[in-house]
C-alpha cells in the first residue's frame, strides 16, 4: 500500500482528558477509511490534528511523504488535504457558486478568473448546478451538505476528511450522499470518513478504524470489524455475551 495520509504516534490531551494515546493512523492512495467511535473518542480532534487546526503533543503528521506537523492549515490545504464539517457552515449570503469560488481560489491558491469552469464542474458532480445562484443560506439539510462536499473538492483534494456528513438525514438522503461519495472516491480521491451512520460505512469504506477513549482498539475489514465483540460491547452497547 502506497501510503498518502499517515498519523504516527498521535498524542492529546485537554487537562486530565486523554484524547489521543499514541494514535497510529494510514491511509492509501485511493483508498477509503471509515472511522467510528462513541462520542468523546477523540475522531473530530484527529481530523484536526491531520488538518492543522489543533496541535499534537507528539506524534507526526505526513501527507504524500511530507511531514506537515508543523504546517499551517492552509498550507496543508494547498499540498492536497482537504476536510467537511459536521456543521455545513456556507457563507449564507453569497451564491452556492460564490462559495464553491472562494474555496478553489483560496484553498486550491489559484486566481478566481482560472477557477470558473472548474468550479462548475464541481457543481454538476454534486448535483447543485440548478442551485448554483441560491444564497447558501437558504438551502436544504442535504443541499448544505452537498456544498460543504463541492468547497472541499474545490480545492483539489488528494485526501478528504469527511466528519459526520450522514448525520440528519433520511434514509433515502443518506443513500445520495454515499453515491456522491462513491463518485468522489471514483475520481481519485483518498477518503477518511467519520460516521455515526454505520451502515453508510460499511458500504463505502475498505476499512474500518474502532476508537474508544482515545485509543485504536479494532481495525479491518468492515464487516469483520462491527462484529467483533469488543465493538460490540463499546460502541454499539451491545453485551459481549449476547
Amino acid at each position: 500500500m502506497t501510503v498518502l495520509l499517515s498519523l504516527e504516534k498521535i498524542c492529546k490531551r485537554f487537562g486530565a482528558l486523554v484524547v489521543a494515546d499514541r494514535v497510529d493512523v494510514a491511509l492509501g492512495e485511493g483508498d477509503a477509511l471509515g472511522v467510528i467511535g462513541p462520542n468523546g473518542a477523540g475522531k473530530t480532534t484527529l481530523f484536526g490534528i491531520a488538518t492543522g487546526t489543533v496541535a499534537a503533543d507528539s506524534g507526526r503528521v505526513v501527507l504524500a511523504g511530507t511531514d506537515v506537523t508543523h504546517l499551517a492549515p492552509e498550507r496543508r490545504c494547498r499540498l492536497g488535504l482537504a476536510r467537511s464539517f459536521q456543521v455545513p457552515q456556507p457563507f449564507g449570503g453569497m451564491t452556492v457558486f460564490e462559495n464553491v469560488v472562494v474555496a478553489a481560489a483560496f484553498g486550491g491558491g489559484r486566481s478566481e478568473r482560472d477557477i470558473y469552469g472548474e468550479c462548475a464542474t464541481v457543481l454538476a458532480q454534486c448535483a447543485l448546478t440548478g442551485k448554483a445562484n441560491r444564497p447558501a443560506g437558504t438551502l436544504t439539510l442535504l443541499d448544505r451538505k452537498r456544498l460543504e462536499l463541492a468547497r472541499a473538492l474545490a480545492s483539489r483534494p488528494r485526501v478528504l476528511l469527511l466528519d459526520e456528513v450522514a448525520g440528519g438525514l433520511t434514509e433515502h438522503e443518506c443513500a445520495e450522499l454515499v453515491a456522491l461519495i462513491k463518485d468522489v472516491r471514483r475520481s481519485g480521491v483518498s477518503i477518511i470518513w467519520i460516521e455515526h451512520v454505520v451502515h453508510a460505512l460499511v458500504a463505502t469504506v475498505d476499512r474500518l478504524v474502532v476508537l474508544h477513549a482515545g485509543r485504536v482498539i479494532a481495525e479491518g475489514a468492515p464487516a469483520t470489524v462491527i462484529r467483533m465483540p469488543a465493538v460490540q460491547d463499546i460502541y454499539m452497547g451491545i453485551p459481549t455475551d449476547v
